[in-house]
């Protein structure tokens, strides 16, 4: 059957989608402009998606790498569904020092990705490169060395915020509450797998 008796064919049944036709002119060769919806998502002054980042490591438009571990610099900081003041606030993260990844840039706006997933815009100068490290999971045991048989410094519970030092292949040193010890990689969210921190 040729493709203009197909399209008649298809246009007579009323609840026969769009996307039916677009198929079938697809596969006779015609160009499919994209819809209105996905530039929009392209665009970074339009309202993004609200897909995940990729997670491999890539520049931003600042020349630093994306994504990236970044800790927030207020007490209050707002999350906004696109990079500007006129885009509404979503979320109001209320955690100084709160580890969040930098997944996109666009002029002075950043956006972020927090321990949960959620996905946002925030000023850059909400910011900082200050690397910290948020319990997760269950409560955990800061040891005095990167081994499961070292000593314990201290217990420390799901939600506590401490400050990142440095990371070993499969262990992190990391200041919390007034002590020091290492937790494993996967107890905390603030470091990928294998990234290098000195």
């Amino acid at each position: 059957m040729r493709i203009r008796e197909c399209l008649r064919a298809i246009l007579r049944r009323p609840r026969v989608s769009a996307a039916a036709c677009l198929f079938i002119l697809a596969c006779a060769g015609f160009p499919i402009p994209p819809a209105s919806g996905q530039e929009a998502a392209t665009a970074p002054s339009a309202a993004p998606s609200a897909g995940r980042a990729a997670e491999n490591e890539r520049p931003g438009r600042t020349g630093l790498p994306l994504p990236r571990f970044v800790s927030l610099r207020a007490s209050e900081v707002n999350l906004r569904t696109g990079p500007g003041i006129r885009y509404p606030i979503e979320w109001v993260f209320k955690r100084r020092d709160l580890p969040v990844e930098v997944v996109d840039e666009f002029e002075s706006w950043r956006r972020i990705r927090d321990w949960e997933g959620t996905l946002g815009w925030v000023h850059q100068s909400m910011l900082r490169g200050r690397r910290t490290a948020l319990v997760t999971g269950e409560a955990r045991v800061l040891r005095r060395a990167p081994e499961v048989t070292a000593p314990p410094v201290a217990r420390v519970e799901p939600g506590v915020i401490g400050e990142l030092e440095g990371c070993e292949p499969s262990w992190c040193r990391v200041a919390a509450g007034g002590f020091e010890g290492w937790l494993r990689r996967e107890e905390f969210f603030g470091v990928y797998p294998n990234e290098a921190l000195r």
